[in-house]
């Protein structure tokens, strides 16, 4: 293969470098180019209207600090070989590879019971076949079965580039400003003791701003109360035109990769077709099929497919305690009565649930701050923390979603 050096232009960091033939042919080929038409955010436009980037450009951005991570490592004297460096830059390209159409959204309901995760390393699995094995160090990377564990936590771990791209991404294209972290102080800071990724504690107060951006994104920006609302409604769609489906009821999706996973999931079919078939579909395909839907004769999948296209959002109450399942059931027994529908069916337009979110969990995202006399400590133990033992509690709220009809 011939050298190869391209710049992509991006808003966020500015020129980033692709510069191996490999990591251009992966960036080229049709699993990864599918990245371009799914939103990073799935609906977070409806409430930050310039929140339209797509998984392509957070990936493209992950590649570059991760690029910037290996590069401040080396020059600190930790040893990463050429081939152990490119596999991490593969890992990282391809860490949301197999993300479906609308993100965490659909995660399990198109394919039930199947992470974005374990379809990322199949896709990555079918790569390597592609490529004839040039992957296998990328997998290892991503799998955490390298041996130097730091490369594996650079793109899955509580400092990870991955996260450091979308809260820095996502609060640019929103506009959020608490999104805002200080990636390239924490990146100069990074360092590995016992092949683990500590930091240098000159980083405390930008890793401690980290952890309260990540907060506040989520609460503001991920857990959105619209933002989650409309989630929810593009699942009921789903799981109506799945019991429509099953009752018999014909149901067409815009595309037929989409028109399989309704009508079949994963089942009866071998994992090489089940990929291309995965890999055919993204948020167009969904997006195409509500429009559609919107006309169709049942009045419930007609009635959320509107809805969602005209930006009729379900309301949704959000609170601390969980809600009275009296009043529950008597909100449930209302719209049935004000719709004309039973109320099995207006369980579709009113529903309910929890939604949390961990500051910091020591127990299973440790980061470690490296001191100059050599001490170890966890973040939420250094003098005068900010991120401590009463702040790692998870904050949950409950919510009830319905529609206002009057």
């Amino acid at each position: 293969m011939a050298n190869v050096r391209k710049i992509i232009n991006d808003p966020v960091y500015g020129f980033i470098t692709i510069d191996h033939p490999l990591l251009l042919a992966i960036i080229s080929h049709p699993f990864y180019q599918r990245l371009r038409s799914i939103h990073q955010m799935a609906f977070a436009h409806l409430v930050y209207p310039g929140a339209v980037h797509t998984r392509l450009l957070h990936s493209l951005g992950a590649y570059h600090l991760m690029c910037t991570a290996l590069q401040e490592l080396k020059g600190k004297g930790v040893a990463i070989t050429p081939e152990e460096e490119l596999g991490a830059k593969i890992a990282i390209l391809l860490h949301d590879i197999g993300h479906g159409p609308f993100s965490h959204a659909l995660e399990h309901e198109l394919i039930p019971g199947v992470h974005h995760e374990k379809l990322s390393l199949a896709i990555m699995q079918e790569l390597n076949l592609q490529f004839n094995g040039q992957l296998e160090t990328a997998l290892a990377i991503f799998t955490g079965t390298h041996p130097k564990r730091f490369l594996h936590q650079l793109v899955s771990g509580q400092l990870d580039v991955d996260r450091m791209d979308y809260l820095n991404r996502d609060s640019f294209f929103t506009g959020v400003a608490e999104g805002v972290i200080g990636y390239d102080r924490i990146l100069k800071m990074l360092a590995v003791h016992r092949d683990n990724l500590v930091v240098e504690e000159k980083a405390i107060y930008s890793i401690e701003k980290f952890l309260l951006s990540r907060r506040l994104m989520y609460w503001q920006v991920y857990l959105h109360k619209t933002v989650v609302a409309a989630e929810k409604m593009l699942v009921m769609i789903i799981r109506r035109a799945k019991e429509l489906i099953a009752a018999g009821i014909r149901i067409t999706a815009a595309t037929e990769a989409l028109e399989h996973f309704l009508h079949h999931g994963a089942a009866n079919e071998d994992k090489h077709q089940l990929l291309l078939d995965f890999c055919g579909m993204d948020d167009q395909d969904m997006a195409a099929t509500i429009k559609n839907w919107s006309r169709h004769p049942d009045k419930v999948l007609s009635y959320l497919c509107q809805a969602l296209v005209e930006r009729r959002i379900m309301h949704i109450r959000l609170q601390a305690q969980p809600f009275e399942e009296a009043f529950l059931l008597q909100t449930r027994k209302e719209m049935a009565v004000k719709m004309n529908i039973s109320e099995d069916e207006a369980a579709y337009f009113v529903f309910w649930g929890e939604a949390s979110n961990s500051l910091y969990n020591p127990k299973n995202e440790a980061i470690t701050i490296l001191y100059k006399d050599g001490r170890l400590k966890d973040i939420s133990e250094v003098d005068n923390a900010l991120i401590n033992v009463k702040t790692t509690m998870p904050v949950k709220k409950y919510y009830i979603c319905s529609f206002r009809i009057h």
